[in-house]
């Protein structure tokens, strides 16, 4: 029986390994086969990047970012991501839950881009009404309709040379959506009764709250607009996905507050209670960034002295989705015919259709998405609830 020892050297630059003794003497040693490895444990692997950034001496973080308070990894690589699509002159389109900051990256952008002195327009294009989205955006010529009393301008137009911000790009009707693909395409808008196109020079960054590859793949929007706007991908990660912002976030946004308040009328700077951050680090934040400031910005109204505390936090905070389901659920009032068995068929029924299309009929998937051990048990719940796959 023989025993191997194998000793790993890591190191940046070339190494050789020794050994010593005292009947040979100091010489090279010699391992004779090769070792890959291809694990290296996450806490060993997070210190080399640190130590890997700082010998490279790499570039304190770019100042038009400085307003997206972070420390999570997830939003560094976005803002790194960011910085780089910048300075190239090609369009963006941002992805991420409403609320997440969508606008204050394409801010960001462009300030860090080589269209910097130029204009920023943000445009939503949800609420434009539909009979308008025509003239708002390509302008339209002198009599062109009742009431075209002289020449507009549309918004591509009136920033040219600088960046349009496209918001709820998916709300953009069919027939605008093909026009703004001959404005990415030819970079030339047409006024609305014109005949000779203008010529512009924009760079369009997009956002919307939706999946864009789903909403192409079910005809809502042109696949061939997505592919040009397309060119470089944002994804913003939703507040529940930034743990370790969340934190920071709260010390910031709670600062705004104050500076917000200074003016009114016996207004006191808040701080908050351990009890009432604890609440706030706990609450999921379906509405993300825009509804954490909201939610300070009520809990800085309720709270009577310098601090906010728990019950002023509780008292702020609007009600998830999934409480009130659980309301709808938990809260039914006992008595007057209220029958247990009945709920639990309601909710199992439910449950069960949920996860039965969802596996489109594979009782194995189905099975698993409900937290059962086995497609047989799935079927005696399904047969049990009266149920036919």
């Amino acid at each position: 029986m023989a025993a191997v020892w194998i000793i790993l050297g890591k190191t940046r630059f070339p190494a050789e390994l020794i050994e010593s003794s005292a009947k040979h003497g100091v010489k090279t040693a010699s391992v004779p086969f090769d070792i890959s490895a291809d694990f290296i444990p996450d806490l060993l692997r997070s210190a080399d990047e640190r130590l890997r950034a700082r010998s490279a001496a790499a570039p304190p973080p770019a100042p038009e970012f400085a307003d997206i308070v972070h420390r999570s990894k997830e939003v560094a690589r976005l803002i790194e991501r960011s910085r780089r699509v910048a300075v190239r002159n090609v369009p963006v389109l941002i992805e991420g839950e409403s609320g997440t900051g969508k606008e204050l990256l394409a801010r960001a952008i462009h300030r860090a881009s080589l269209r910097r002195d130029g204009p920023f327009l943000a445009i939503n294009c949800g609420a434009i009404p539909r009979e308008l989205t025509e003239s708002e955006f390509f302008g339209y010529e002198k009599g062109a309709f009742t009431g075209a009393n002289t020449v507009k301008k549309g918004y591509f137009e009136a920033v040219d040379g600088g960046t349009i911000f496209l918001d709820e790009i998916g709300e953009l009707r069919a027939d605008s959506q093909v026009r703004l693909l001959r404005v990415l395409q030819e970079a030339e808008v047409l006024r609305v009764g014109a005949r000779q196109p203008v010529h512009v020079d924009v760079r369009v960054i997009a956002a919307t709250h939706r999946t864009m590859i789903d909403e192409v793949a079910e005809g809502r929007f042109r696949e061939d607009l997505f592919h040009r706007l397309a060119v470089a991908v944002l994804k913003i990660p939703p507040l529940r996905e930034r743990g370790a912002d969340l934190g920071l976030l709260v010390d910031h946004l709670l600062a705004q507050v104050n500076r917000e308040s200074t003016t009114e009328p016996g207004y006191q700077e808040k701080k908050l209670s351990a009890s009432a951050r604890n609440l706030l680090l706990a609450h999921p934040w379906p509405g993300n960034i825009r509804e954490l400031l909201n939610t300070l910005r009520r809990a800085a109204i309720w709270s009577d002295g310098t601090t906010i505390g728990l019950e002023d936090v509780r008292d702020a905070l609007l009600p998830t989705k999934s409480a009130a389901l659980a309301r709808g659920i938990l809260g039914r009032p006992m008595g007057n015919g209220f029958e247990l068995p009945s709920l639990l068929h309601e909710v199992a029924h439910h449950y069960l259709s949920r996860a039965m299309e969802e596996a489109h009929g594979n009782k194995r998937k189905a099975a698993e998405l409900v937290g059962l051990p086995s497609y047989q048990t799935l079927s005696n719940w399904l047969a049990r609830h009266g149920m036919t796959p």
